[in-house]
């Protein structure tokens, strides 16, 4: 499975993290996949086999594309034979601007929208191998829905201050950061996002404990806890554990072993 991550053009940096691309083989047999909380949400195009959710006991067809909000815990997918994934990894408090849509708390989100009718022109080119072509298609589609943005500085400059302190700060210099007070800040991220600004801090900080166990499984987790600003270890392990439904331990023996979770 290869992953790769593209970076989008200078006039989305501020609503788009990054585009990418994974094309995988899963062979005839069913198999599952889980996506693991983080703090962005996910515009997904899929094209081949497709994938399902587990609903009410039954598998459930997914369409493309799909939205993935922000995740409170695992979700696991359904799939078979070869699927390929163009995704958009949006900010929490751009995308449903972005998209024109009210906020959820969806952690899955089927929705009808305009985007949809990428989908026959990108299956061209992805089942085509030209993977830049469709990555183009998207690009402009999304260059035009940020013209209509309302652009609202004291979001971007909310969402700016907390990336760059991956989750670290308290509401208050959030708020300070944005020229805002702590009222007018909640009040805008959550009509934006769907989340308080201290949810989505909670998700960032986890993403980077699940980033540093992936790369480095004998990361000392003490020393991440005051790093990332946790009260202590145990706070860490137990805010880790609420994301990912096990603890940075066994997360971490899994890593040694290959198998990510």
């Amino acid at each position: 499975m290869k992953h790769q991550e593209f970076d989008p053009p200078e006039e989305l940096r501020e609503a788009i993290k990054c585009f990418w691309h994974i094309s995988r083989d899963f062979g005839e047999t069913p198999a599952r996949f889980e996506v693991v909380p983080d703090g962005y949400a996910e515009i997904i195009f899929h094209f081949g086999s497709g994938c399902s959710l587990l609903y009410a006991g039954a598998l459930q067809p997914l369409p493309s594309p799909f939205l993935t909000g922000l995740l409170n815990q695992p979700v696991h997918f359904y799939t078979e034979n070869r699927l390929e994934i163009l995704g958009v990894r949006c900010f929490p408090w751009t995308v449903f601007e972005l998209l024109g849509l009210p906020p959820s708390k969806d952690g899955v989100r089927i929705f009808e929208h305009p985007i949809a009718q990428l989908q026959a022109a990108l299956a061209e080119s992805i089942q085509a191998g030209q993977v830049a072509e469709a990555l183009t298609q998207v690009t402009q589609y999304f260059l035009s829905a940020r013209s209509r943005m309302a652009n609202d500085r004291l979001l971007l400059r909310a969402g700016g201050a907390m990336r760059e302190a991956n989750g670290t700060l308290p509401v208050s210099q959030v708020a300070a950061a944005a020229h805002a007070t702590i009222r007018t800040l909640e009040r805008k991220f959550k009509q934006a996002a769907g989340y308080t600004v201290k949810d989505v801090s909670g998700l960032m900080r986890f993403e980077q404990v699940r980033n540093q166990l992936w790369l480095q499984p004998n990361a000392n987790l003490a020393g991440l806890a005051q790093e990332l600003r946790y009260t202590d270890q145990a706070h860490l392990s137990r805010e880790f554990k609420r994301y990912s439904g096990t603890t940075p331990a066994a997360f971490a023996r899994e890593q040694k072993k290959g198998n990510r979770l």
